[in-house]
């Protein structure tokens, strides 16, 4: 049997391709750089990287899904275990090519990367260890951005909130199969509260400081006296973190309380596509929150075409 697009397409999950350019996107912002030729490198190097893992992660679960999802591409007999093992190796060839166009600081990052991705699908999934390994994975992906035209030193925090929010996405579906797992979602709930505040603080504090009003006269200046001007005032990148956090909140919690209240399989999996979408938000608050607006607006604008795309081909 000959494989078709839409089965490579399904092996490779091409919806969820969507919800990885925003982090070279969001790590180019945060380390300070502006988005150019090397951004589109270490963005491409990301894709590469991505769609790897997907493949092999196909390939070394065949035996598992054909009890549990027989009709994937692998079990099904629509792609053959050669060629999929074949497509991991040859897209994390293309993903460091990438990295290595877009400078050696970007592949000193990249090679890392592969090598968790490989370690994590052939291995480290299979163990505790398997949800930080893949939040390190993303957050190394962050950082790819960064490393290709900033300073990554500036993009650990950034980094630090897409690993934490990957890794609770990626505990929950560890369960998606079975379900059962409310407590496994309600911490996952938790996590994505925490990343939501964590990156909106800004903004808050920016919103605080403007309902203040006017710095008082101190005591005893003159009124022709220049008046001390306010650290910060709020701003319109403040406005828009808050309103993607907000949307990123919105997106991966709503899925989750569904889970905690009812843990069956098909709402587990329905939380974990939620925490897959949320990624869009998350990078574009990121990158609004680096003074990085028109990155922020490419990111977001990946959103409708995921969700649509979705619709078609499963996220997990």
């Amino acid at each position: 049997m000959t494989a078709t697009g839409r089965d490579w397409a399904e092996l490779l999950r091409v919806s969820a391709l969507f919800t990885v350019p925003g982090d070279a996107l969001a790590g180019a912002a945060a380390g300070g750089g502006r988005p150019g030729a090397r951004t589109l490198g270490a963005a491409g190097a990301s894709l590469c990287l991505y769609a790897a893992g997907m493949a092999l992660n196909d390939w070394a679960d065949r035996e598992e899904d054909a009890r549990e999802r027989p009709a994937r591409p692998l079990p099904s007999g629509r792609v053959s275990p050669r060629a999929a093992l074949a497509a991991a190796g040859a897209l994390t060839a293309a993903g460091l090519g990438c990295a290595a166009l877009a400078g050696r600081r970007a592949l000193n990052v990249a090679t890392p990367l592969a090598g968790t991705v490989w370690a994590y699908d052939l291995w480290l999934k299979r163990t505790g260890y398997g949800p930080a390994a893949m939040g390190a994975a993303r957050a190394l992906d962050l950082l790819l951005g960064a490393a290709a035209t900033g300073t990554v030193r500036g993009a650990v925090p950034s980094a630090l909130a897409l690993g934490a929010h990957t890794y609770a996405v990626t505990t929950v579906s560890r369960h998606e199969t079975r379900g059962g797992a409310p407590l496994t979602s309600a911490a996952a709930l938790g996590v994505t509260a925490a990343v939501a505040s964590g990156v909106a603080r800004r903004a808050a504090a920016a919103a605080m400081h403007g309902a203040r009003g006017r710095v008082p006269r101190p005591p005893g200046r003159p009124r022709s006296s220049p008046r001390p001007c306010p650290r910060r005032t709020r701003s319109a990148g403040d406005t828009v973190t808050a309103v993607l956090a907000a949307a990123y909140a919105a997106t991966a919690a709503r899925p989750l309380l569904h889970a905690v209240l009812n843990p069956s399989p098909q709402l587990t999996q329905r939380a974990v596509g939620g925490g897959i979408r949320a990624l869009i938000p998350l990078q574009a608050a990121l990158a609004a929150r680096a003074n990085a607006p028109v990155a922020a607006l490419l990111t977001a604008a990946l959103a409708p075409a995921a969700r649509r795309l979705g619709q078609k081909v499963s996220l997990t």
